[in-house]
């Protein structure tokens, strides 16, 4: 897992006014609320008085706030913490009276787009962190987009990452594609070329599929009489995935999955479906249902995968040409561990929670100092990592 990257917390719709949401993302807990002019904001869940969680059970009166005056307040002692992460309010000196600097919280970059609120979690300064991805097709004339749909699975991003950029096992998983059997006489997956994508931070390929007949009212006239269909997509940063389904010309999807790692054996997946045909909203529900139907063929296979995160070194499985997507992804991560941004989770499953707290360090760590929580540990780089390797040995 890695910091630096934008992630998704929560959809829009499901973050009120009123009440906080307690999220857990790469392995801490966050929590996100709206302040009075609805602005969404993101905190580290951790109150640095005694370890309440902002987010956490209310058992104060109902009649007492969550927020106030713009501030997330701790249930547990009433401390108030603003969207910037400063305490504000410490009612235990006196309402109005100044908290000590060192009451602060990391608070993180957010972004309200697409029906997300997603949050910049890392410690980059603006000028130097990846840009929330483009959908260019959001909003967009002659494109439809569904509710964002949200998959609870319980296993690594990564595999499902990999699993998005896979175009050998739809045969094999995916009986709704129309692909009932196999000629083994013919079958082989084309070959394919893949290329960095254009807003950096990932890569990009299509692939022909010869594509069978595929009848039924689901999809109107497309793709009866069968025939070459292309199919592609890409990543962005270590958590999105893109799938481009070209139905016949001019009629496709458009498919963006925004992967929340809450840990190393659970995912949220945020499923941003475009479409530009089928356009009525009566539309949304059947395709809603078809999506879901065929994710569930992809979780049973991936609920059984072993080991359960992604191999340490391409040597420990036997990669074939159509992995080279697969193989592309990960070249990607290694570019991100090159760079630091690497979560050391021996060190942080070590420690956390047992005497010690994390939180994702922010970019306000880069302006000022006297923080409590400890920041989560990274891995030095890869190559830091060799050469004290080489030296040990």
């Amino acid at each position: 897992m890695y910091i630096n990257f934008w992630y998704p917390i929560v959809r829009s719709e499901d973050l009120g006014p009123d009440q906080p949401e307690k999220v857990k993302v790469l392995g801490v807990n966050l929590v996100a609320f709206r302040d009075d002019d609805g602005n969404a904001h993101v905190l580290s869940d951790t109150c640095v008085h005694r370890g309440g969680s902002l987010g956490g059970a209310w058992s104060g009166p109902e009649s007492a706030p969550r927020i106030l005056n713009g501030c997330i307040v701790c249930p547990y002692h009433g401390w108030e913490f603003s969207g910037d992460g400063k305490c504000q309010n410490i009612p235990s000196i006196g309402y109005g009276t100044k908290p000590p600097a060192r009451a602060k919280i990391d608070a993180y970059p957010t972004q309200e787009k697409y029906g997300i609120v997603f949050a910049f979690l890392g410690d980059l300064p603006e000028g130097e962190r990846p840009p929330l991805l483009d959908v260019e097709e959001y909003g967009r004339e002659g494109w439809r987009a569904n509710t964002v749909l949200i998959l609870e699975v319980d296993y690594f991003y990564e595999r499902s990452i990999e699993n998005a950029l896979d175009p050998a096992h739809n045969e094999f998983v995916h009986p709704t594609h129309g692909f009932s059997g196999i000629n083994r006489d013919t079958y082989k997956v084309n070959d394919y070329a893949t290329e960095d994508h254009e807003q950096g931070y990932g890569m990009w390929f299509m692939h022909k599929f010869n594509a069978p007949p595929l009848k039924g009212k689901t999809w109107g006239s497309a793709r009866e009489k069968g025939g070459d269909l292309w199919a592609g997509g890409g990543t962005y940063g270590p958590n999105t995935v893109i799938t481009y389904i070209n139905v016949q010309p001019g009629m496709g999807f458009r498919q963006y999955f925004f992967e929340q790692p809450v840990d190393e054996k659970h995912t949220r997946i945020f499923f941003l479906n475009m479409r530009n045909f089928m356009l009525e909203p009566e539309q949304d529900g059947p395709i809603h249902a078809r999506n879901k139907a065929i994710a569930k063929q992809d979780i049973d296979i991936l609920m059984d995968l072993y080991p359960t995160q992604t191999p340490i070194s391409n040597a420990k499985e036997v990669l074939m040409p159509a992995d080279k997507a697969i193989v592309a992804y990960r070249d990607w991560l290694a570019k991100f561990d090159e760079s630091g941004w690497r979560i050391d989770l021996d060190a942080f499953n070590k420690r956390d929670a047992k005497q010690t707290a994390f939180a994702i360090p922010s970019p306000a760590r880069r302006e000022s100092g006297n923080w409590v929580v400890e920041p989560m540990p990274l891995l030095s780089s890869r190559s830091a990592r060799k050469q004290s390797k080489d030296e040990a040995a």
